[in-house]
C-alpha cells in the first residue's frame, strides 16, 4: 500500500483501485467505478524542471513521457495515446539505452518544463484583471465586499494591470489613470453596447484616429498606449486611486419602488468588461473577476423580471423548461462566452447572496473560459473572504495568480 501512497504524493492521482479489472465481468462486480482524480495544482517540493520545451507528438500533441516505446537505432518513440511514431529531432541525436533524456526517466512521472523564450515572453505579459463589482446591495454587503477588494488588491504584483468596472442600475467604466478625479464612463443597463460603440464613447480615437480597415486589437492594431492605460493600469500607479475609488463607492442611488426588484444589470456590465479587454488586451489572458449580490433584472441576461409577484425560477422550473427567461440568458451568456475565449480571456464569478444569482445561466460563461465560481451567503463570509485570498496568494494550497 505505500508504493501507492508514494505514487500519489509523487503525481497527484488518486484511484479507487490499485489493480484493474482484467475481464469485463470483474469491470462489472466493481461497485465503484474505474476512475481517477488529479490534483494538476498540487505542491511538489522536488519537482524536476527541465530549461527546454517538451517534445510533442505531431498527432494528439501528447508529451514524451516514461510510457513510450522508443527505437534507439531508428531515433523513433511512439506516442501511448495514438501509437503515432514520432522522429526525434537532431538535438536528441545522441540519445541511447544508458544516456537517456530526463523526460524518458522512469522517475520523472511529473515534470515541469521551463522554455526560456516562453519564461521572457510572459515576464514581459503581465496578468490583467477586471473588477467587475455589483453595488445593488445592502451597506453591510457593501463594506463587506470593499473590504474584501481592498485586501485583494494589496495582494496584487506591482506590475499586474487592473481595471474597474461597478454596475446597478447604470454600468460604471472608471477611468483610474485619471487621478485627479473620480472619472467615469456610464452606459445603460438596458441597452447592449458593441465594442465599435464603446471605443467611440470613450474617446479611444480622440488622439489617434480609428483605422480605416482591420480588426482594433490592442497597442499594436488600431489603438494607443495612453489610452489603454486610461482604464487598465499597473497595480502600483494605480492602488491609491483605485482604494479611494472603493472608499467612495455607495449603494446604488437608483430608488427602488415598492414591490419591486433593484435594477441589475449584470449581463451589460460583463459585456462591456469583455469588449473593453477584447480590443484593449486580446490574447492576453485577462480575467473578469465578477462580484454578483442578487438577480439580474435587466438587460439581455435577465434571470428574472423586476416585479416581485414573478418569483424566480427554481430548480423545479428548469427541469420543466417552464423557466420564461432562462433560454435567452443562456443564450447571451453562450454568445459571451465563445466571445471571451476568442479574445483568450476568463471569467470568474463571486456570487454571494441568500437569493439566486443565474448561475445556471451564468455557468456556461464560466466553463467555456476556464473560470472557477465561488458561491457564499454573504461578502462578509469565510468561504467567499477566503477563497478570494487564495487565488492571490501563493502558497502551497493557493492559486497565486498574481502573488507579490
Amino acid at each position: 500500500m505505500g508504493e501507492f501512497v508514494e505514487l500519489e504524493a509523487q503525481d497527484g492521482v488518486r484511484m479507487p483501485w490499485n489493480v484493474l479489472p482484467g475481464s469485463k465481468q470483474e469491470s462489472s462486480n466493481c461497485v465503484v467505478p474505474v476512475s481517477a482524480i488529479y490534483t494538476p495544482i498540487k505542491p511538489f517540493p522536488n519537482m524536476p524542471v527541465l530549461p527546454y520545451s517538451p517534445l510533442r507528438c505531431r498527432t494528439c500533441r501528447s508529451v514524451l513521457n516514461p510510457f513510450c516505446t522508443v527505437d534507439f537505432s531508428a531515433k523513433i518513440w511512439v506516442c501511448p495515446f495514438c501509437f503515432q511514431r514520432n522522429q526525434f529531432p537532431p538535438h536528441y541525436a545522441s540519445i541511447s539505452d544508458d544516456n537517456l533524456p530526463a523526460e524518458l526517466f522512469s522517475q520523472y512521472t511529473t515534470i515541469e518544463f521551463e522554455d526560456p523564450q516562453m519564461i521572457s515572453s510572459s515576464a514581459a505579459s503581465p496578468m490583467i484583471f477586471m473588477f467587475v463589482v455589483d453595488t445593488c446591495m445592502i451597506e453591510e454587503e457593501m463594506a463587506f465586499l470593499k473590504s474584501a477588494l481592498s485586501q485583494a488588491i494589496e495582494l496584487l504584483h506591482e506590475n499586474s494591470l487592473v481595471g474597474l468596472i461597478t454596475f446597478g442600475t447604470l454600468v460604471h467604466v472608471h477611468e483610474l489613470g485619471f487621478g485627479e478625479i473620480t472619472k467615469t464612463y456610464v452606459f445603460k443597463g438596458s441597452k447592449d453596447v458593441s465594442k465599435e460603440q464603446l471605443l467611440e464613447q470613450m474617446g479611444f480615437f480622440l488622439k489617434k484616429p480609428k483605422p480605416s480597415t482591420g480588426v482594433i486589437a490592442g497597442a499594436k492594431d488600431g489603438l494607443s498606449a495612453d489610452s489603454i492605460s486610461r482604464f487598465l493600469l499597473p497595480a502600483s500607479q494605480c492602488e491609491f486611486t483605485l482604494n479611494s475609488v472603493l472608499e467612495e463607492l455607495q449603494k446604488d442611488p437608483w430608488p427602488v419602488p415598492p414591490g419591486q426588484r433593484a435594477s441589475r444589470c449584470t449581463s451589460t456590465a460583463l459585456s462591456v468588461a469583455a469588449c473593453l479587454l477584447g480590443a484593449c488586451v486580446p490574447g492576453s489572458g485577462a480575467r473578469i473577476l465578477a462580484f454578483i449580490g442578487g438577480p439580474s433584472t435587466e438587460g439581455l441576461g435577465a434571470i428574472v423580471s423586476k416585479n416581485l409577484s414573478e418569483p424566480i425560477r427554481s430548480h423545479k422550473d428548469l427541469d420543466k423548461d417552464s423557466a420564461p427567461h432562462y433560454h435567452k440568458a443562456v443564450k447571451f451568456y453562450e454568445g459571451l462566452g465563445k466571445q471571451l475565449v476568442h479574445q483568450g480571456h476568463v471569467l470568474d464569478l463571486f456570487a454571494c447572496a441568500l437569493d439566486q444569482v443565474g448561475v445556471a445561466e451564468l455557468k456556461v460563461a464560466v466553463e467555456k473560459t476556464g473560470g472557477l465560481v465561488v458561491l457564499a451567503e454573504s461578502f462578509g463570509h469565510s468561504v467567499f473572504k477566503n477563497s478570494l485570498r487564495c487565488i492571490f496568494q501563493s502558497g502551497g494550497h493557493d492559486l497565486g495568480l498574481s502573488s507579490k
